[in-house]
This record gives C-alpha cells, structure tokens and sequence, in this order.
C-alpha cells in the first residue's frame, strides 16, 4: 500500500503504528492519522473500508481534476484542496484531499505536492496542539497547503518586474509576447482555483461542521487570510501583465508613428528634387537654363537649399 506514513496519536502524542490488520479501536483521546500518495483503487477502498469512507468522496480524491471542495458525510468531513508548483514557464497542479472524522485524519496526495513528513516532525514536538484532534491536523497541513502557493506566485512577481522592464525599454519582442499571454492564462486558472479554496476555507471558520472545534476556528479563520492574500496577489498580477501588455503596445505604436513621420519627412524632401527633375525631364524646346551656363548649378542650387531647409525644418519638428 502507498503509505508515507500511518500512526495512532493519544492525548497529542505518538502512540504506536496503524497495524491495517487490525480494527480500529474507539480509544478516548486518541485518533489516526493516514498519509497516502498516489494509491491505487484498491489500496484507497482498503481505507475507505477501515474508515466507512462515503464512495463518492473516495471517488473524487482519485481524481486529479476538479475545483477545491467541501463536503459533509454523516459525521465526517471531505475536503479537497488543489496544490501547485511552478517550473520554468508552467504552473503544475496537483490535489490532497482529506477526509476527516472524529478519531481520524486521512490525507491523499496526487500529483506536485509537497509532502507532510517535515510538517508532521513539527507538528509531533507539539502535542498539546496535537493533542486537540484530527481538525488541528486538517488546519495545519492545509495552511501547508496555501502557504506553498505564495513562492511561485513570488516568482512570478520576478518575472513581472522584469517584463516591465522590457515593455519600457522599447516593447515586448514576440516572444516575450507569447510568455506574457502564457502566465496570464496561467493565472486566471490559479484564480479559478483560488475562489472556490477561499469559500471552502471561510466554511470551516464560520459554519457549524461535524468534527470541527469551536477552538479552532481562529485557526481556519487565520488560513481563509491567507488564501485571501493569495487569490488578491493573483488578481494584481493578472492586472499588471494587462498593463504590462499595453504599454508595449503603446510603445510599439509610438515607434511605428515615429517611423512612419520619419519616412514622411524624407519622402517629402526627396519630392523636392523629384519634382525639379521631373519637370526638366520632359524635354521642353524652350528651357529656361538651356542658353545659360549657370542654368545648371543654379537648379541644383535650388534643390539642395531646399532639402536642407526641409531637412531644418523636420529636424525642429522632431521628425528626424
């Protein structure tokens, strides 16, 4: 079986190790808590069997798919929370789910998540925390949970400074462009996310669920906080790439418009001489410089006063 780790606890303190062989025993201030990753359908019903897990919830925390959720079986509680890792240009979703009763906390983990073994030794040199119950247990592997959504999304606060660096310096190249359209879709899905975790966490706060202490509401109270941060971190960096977005676009549009009055003021001083040349090109009988011979220097003369003029001109303009 996929079992990180299995152990009986007694007034906050580990007791001895969950021997699946053996039924579960109704001991007074004691409860097991059940770690498992990625098991398989017969290893998850073998626990569902032992606990009197409800065959839906089973269902779902097989499943990697789907939005964080909160629901009520008889006595028990099911949880599911999706848990994220940032690699080079993509965020990877994974899900622990919980199933929480009175005497018991079981945790599946699927996908990039972190493990619980450092946060169980943390939590094991604390037994009168510990000792409250299977809902202390939910409380902190769930701020665990939200607390490792903040390094990526600072890694992406990292990535925004720097594109708007680029979108000032002179625009997004293409790209920049197809990263910065990337990690805003990204983020919208980590919003969607975000939503439904914030709603689940404010439920074990606020409402009157089985298995969940009245003492531990601050707690939950202090992680609906957290996931807050994070779902209005999110939204203000999805608010930044839109900014970051038109101003490369307003950039790029100043330097095609600075491009365009340049190509503008020297096509209108290359007129000059076009013009000149083209009327003294169609070989008129009577021309006026044909009986002179300063006739020649003086049109050239001409031409070339007034492209400086014009060149003077632009250049004030701030054309060239």
């Amino acid at each position: 079986m996929t079992i990180i780790a299995a152990y009986s606890y007694r007034d906050g303190r580990r007791f001895h190790e969950v021997d699946f062989n053996r039924p579960l025993t109704n001991e007074t201030g004691a409860f097991e808590w059940i770690g498992l990753f990625e098991p398989s359908a017969d290893e998850l019903q073998k626990v569902a069997e032992r606990y009197g897990l409800h065959a839906l919830s089973v269902e779902d925390a097989r499943s990697m798919s789907g939005l964080p959720k909160l629901e009520v079986y008889g006595r028990q509680l099911f949880l599911k929370a999706r848990t994220l890792t940032l690699g080079e240009e993509q965020i990877s979703y994974g899900a622990t789910s919980f199933f929480l009763g009175e005497d018991f906390v079981v945790t599946v983990r699927l996908g990039a998540s972190e493990g619980h073994a450092s946060l169980r030794e943390r939590i094991e040199e604390e037994p009168t925390l510990l000792a409250q119950g299977p809902d202390y247990v939910l409380h902190a592997v769930l701020d665990l949970v939200i607390d490792g959504y903040f390094p990526p999304l600072d890694r992406i606060g990292e990535k925004l400074d720097h594109f708007e660096e680029r979108a000032l310096d002179g625009g997004l190249d293409r790209e920049h462009t197809r990263e910065v359209f990337s990690m805003r879709r990204q983020l919208l899905r980590l919003q969607r996310q975000l939503v439904p975790m914030e709603e689940v966490c404010a439920k074990l706060a606020h409402l009157e669920l089985p298995t969940i202490g009245h003492d531990m509401r601050p707690y939950f109270r202090d992680v609906t906080d957290h996931v807050r941060r994070a779902e209005t971190l999110t939204r203000l960096q999805r608010e930044v790439l839109g900014s970051v977005m038109e101003t490369s676009a307003l950039i790029e549009q100043q330097n095609q418009n600075a491009i365009t009055r340049q190509l503008a003021a020297w096509a209108a001083i290359l007129a000059v001489p076009t013009a000149i040349a083209g009327i003294y090109g169609m070989n008129f009988e009577f021309m006026p410089e044909l009986e002179s011979r300063w006739g020649y220097p003086a049109i050239l003369l001409v031409i070339l006063s007034a492209s400086i003029w014009l060149w003077f001109r632009f250049r004030k303009l701030g054309w060239l």
